[in-house]
């Protein structure tokens, strides 16, 4: 996908956390409002929301 946003600015609305893991910014919104925002390093340092959601989904693949 790097290649495809390359000088571009582009907005991907995603569930599986894997698919925007890569992107230079991540804003996590909850209930329509932006809780947490950053990097896939930073938001997992934070221990928020967005740390909780890639758990959950790492733990969903592993049980599948």
């Amino acid at each position: 996908m790097k290649w495809i946003a390359s000088g571009k600015t582009v907005v991907i609305i995603a569930h599986r956390l894997s698919t925007i893991r890569s992107a230079d910014n991540i804003i996590v919104m909850d209930e329509g409002r932006k809780v947490e925002e950053g990097t896939h390093a930073q938001l997992m340092q934070q221990r928020g929301l967005y740390a909780k959601m890639v758990a959950l989904q790492t733990a969903e693949v592993a049980i599948s």
